[in-house]
């Protein structure tokens, strides 16, 4: 309780320092989930992927670090650079609304500010596939490209299919492969039913993620990103969704449950020419992006 009230207050304490600063927007900063234990939110960022961006980067949840210097970065970050906001399920998600409805405010105030593949993150099960609106309106940013293809916005699938990885030539040695969410992999109940085929999570290093998926020729899983990597390398792909993200991809994978996915999985198609469409997307947002920020 005592570090939820302090969280609490160093988060409130951060966004009132930075809007007592006159906005600058002299540099560029990547703000992204930089989580080290979720190959997806680590590789979502374009800092990854554009020498302009190189080592430009800062995790959304520095406003409420214990640590006095992560929350002076995160401040001094901010202050005296434009915004590149994602990639990510960032939207509608009670954990970043706060952040979201902030950078908004920072973007009306002058900041210049980029939305980059991000995406609505809506955990309750009843609105899947039914949302129609974001928690913040998007025309207030400077750019935006949401992963989301039915949304507002110009549809930015996420960046990471930059990778270099995705040029690699990979063989099929097994037929079903599954990827559990890291949440998922520490459930028994639930991988015990899958106890037959290989299995990995989205915990791994992305080169081993991408080479468990590459040899596979179907993959079920629950992360988002393994469904994505998956469909990009010309897989088969069955999907539990466990947020509403899953449901506004372009080209929908199959959707199943944990008891059903293993003989549902066989329904699924490939999509052609999707890593291509992807990078085209985002290199031409990259250049339009770069010169709106001016770097």
């Amino acid at each position: 309780m005592i570090e939820k009230l302090k969280s609490s207050y160093y988060k409130k304490a951060t966004f009132k320092k930075i809007l007592t600063q006159s906005p600058k927007n002299d540099g560029v900063i990547n703000i992204h989930r930089y989580d080290v234990s979720n190959v997806g939110d680590l590789y979502c960022a374009p800092h990854q992927y554009f020498e302009e961006l190189k080592g430009k980067y800062s995790d959304i949840f520095l406003y409420k670090r214990t640590d006095k210097s992560d929350r002076n970065k995160l401040i001094n970050d901010m202050t005296n650079n434009s915004l590149i906001i994602g990639g990510g399920g960032l939207l509608n998600r009670g954990s970043f609304t706060n952040q979201m409805k902030f950078y908004e405010k920072l973007a009306q105030n002058g900041k210049k500010t980029v939305l980059w593949g991000v995406g609505h993150n809506e955990k309750k099960a009843s609105l899947y596939g039914k949302i129609s609106s974001y928690d913040v309106n998007i025309e207030n940013f400077g750019m935006a490209g949401t992963r989301d293809y039915s949304m507002p916005g110009e549809w930015l699938p996420c960046v990471s299919c930059l990778h270099e990885l995705f040029d690699k030539s990979y063989s099929s040695t097994q037929e079903i492969g599954v990827v559990f969410h890291k949440k998922t992999i520490q459930q028994p109940h639930i991988t015990s039913k899958f106890k037959d085929f290989p299995s990995t999570s989205n915990t791994i290093d992305l080169e081993a993620l991408i080479q468990f998926i590459g040899n596979s020729e179907y993959i079920i899983t629950d992360s988002y990103h393994a469904m994505y990597w998956s469909m990009l390398l010309g897989k088969k792909v069955a999907v539990i969704p466990n947020s509403s993200k899953f449901y506004d991809f372009k080209y929908n994978p199959v959707f199943t449950d944990f008891d059903n996915a293993i003989k549902q999985v066989k329904k699924a198609s490939i999509k052609d020419g999707l890593l291509e469409e992807c990078r085209e997307l985002n290199r031409n947002f990259a250049k339009r992006a770069f010169s709106y920020l001016e770097i």
